[in-house]
C-alpha cells in the first residue's frame, strides 16, 4: 500500500434504524499512513458508521468502496469473556485467527504484554486487555485497523500511552487506522485527520482546524481539557501507571 492509497471510501451514507435517522449523507475516507479519528457525542453514529465500513451493516443509501483485497484488523468497545471461563491469553488469540506461538510471541511482544501469553484473561488489566485486543487486531496484518474506543476503561495515564503504541503502529507498518474516541485532548494529538460526527459530518479536517471550528465548539465547548494535548516526559510506565524501574522524570502536558 502506498501511504497516499484511500483503503476504505464512504460517500454519502445515510441508514436509519427503527425508524430514527442514524446517518445523513456521511462522507469518510482513510489513507494508509493515516491515523483517522472519529468523535462526536454519545449517541451519534460513531460505532454504526463503523459498521457500515466493516461491512455488517448495509446503508439505506450511499456507496462504500474498498481497496482490492483489504485486509481489515477490528478492535471492538469491548469483549465480555465470562468469568468461569477456561480462557487463557493464547487461547482467545486463535480463537478467530490461527497462528503459532511464535507469532502470538511476536505480536503480543509489540504491545507490550508478551508476558501475559500463559494468563487466564479474567486475571488482567483493563490496560493489558485492551493491548491484548490490539494484538488480535494484528495478527491479520491488516491494512486498515478499526479500533472502536481502543482506550475504553484505562485510565488517564495508560490512554496516553497506549495512543503512543498505536501512533508507533501506524509508523512501523505504514496501514491505515480509523478510530472511534471520545479521549478529545489525545485524539488532537495523535490523529492526523478529525472526522466530528453528530448524525452527519460537522466538520472535518486537520486536528488544528477541526479544534477551532465553530461546530466542533458548539459540541464540545472551549473547556481547557478539550485543548490540544501533548505528552512530555523523560519515563515509561508500566501497564497500570507506575514507573518503570529506572526510569525518572516528570510528566509535562502542553
Amino acid at each position: 500500500m502506498t501511504t497516499d492509497q484511500i483503503l476504505v471510501e464512504a460517500k454519502a451514507i445515510s441508514l436509519s434504524l427503527s425508524g430514527r435517522k442514524i446517518l445523513d449523507a456521511v462522507d469518510l475516507s482513510v489513507h494508509a499512513g493515516e491515523i483517522l479519528a472519529m468523535i462526536g457525542p454519545n449517541g451519534a453514529g460513531k460505532t454504526t458508521l463503523v459498521r457500515v465500513v466493516l461491512g455488517l451493516l448495509k446503508a439505506d443509501e450511499g456507496e462504500l468502496f474498498s481497496a482490492p483485497d483489504l485486509r481489515i484488523g477490528y478492535m471492538p468497545q469491548r469483549i465480555v469473556v465470562d468469568s468461569i471461563l477456561p480462557l487463557t491469553v493464547q487461547r482467545f488469540l486463535t480463537l478467530s485467527h490461527r497462528a503459532t506461538e511464535q507469532q502470538l510471541r511476536q505480536v503480543l511482544g509489540e504491545v507490550g504484554v508478551e508476558r501475559l501469553l500463559k494468563s487466564p484473561v479474567q486475571h488482567i488489566s483493563g490496560g493489558e486487555m485492551q493491548r491484548v485486543m490490539l494484538a488480535r487486531a494484528l495478527l491479520r496484518a491488516p491494512d486498515l485497523l478499526v479500533l472502536d474506543e481502543p482506550v475504553q476503561g484505562v485510565d488517564v495515564t495508560g490512554q496516553a500511552e497506549l495512543f503512543d503504541l498505536i501512533a508507533n503502529i501506524r509508523d512501523r507498518h505504514g496501514c491505515g487506522i480509523l478510530m472511534v474516541s471520545h479521549d478529545l485532548h489525545l485524539v488532537m494529538a495523535k490523529a492526523d485527520h478529525i472526522l466530528c460526527l453528530n448524525h452527519h459530518v460537522c466538520c472535518s479536517g486537520h486536528p488544528e482546524v477541526v479544534s477551532s471550528d465553530p461546530s466542533y465548539l458548539e459540541l464540545f465547548g472551549s473547556h481547557p481539557s478539550m485543548a490540544l494535548y501533548t505528552h512530555k516526559h523523560d519515563h515509561r510506565h508500566d501497564l497500570h501507571g507506575g514507573v518503570e524501574k529506572g526510569c525518572k522524570g516528570d510528566a509535562g502536558h502542553g
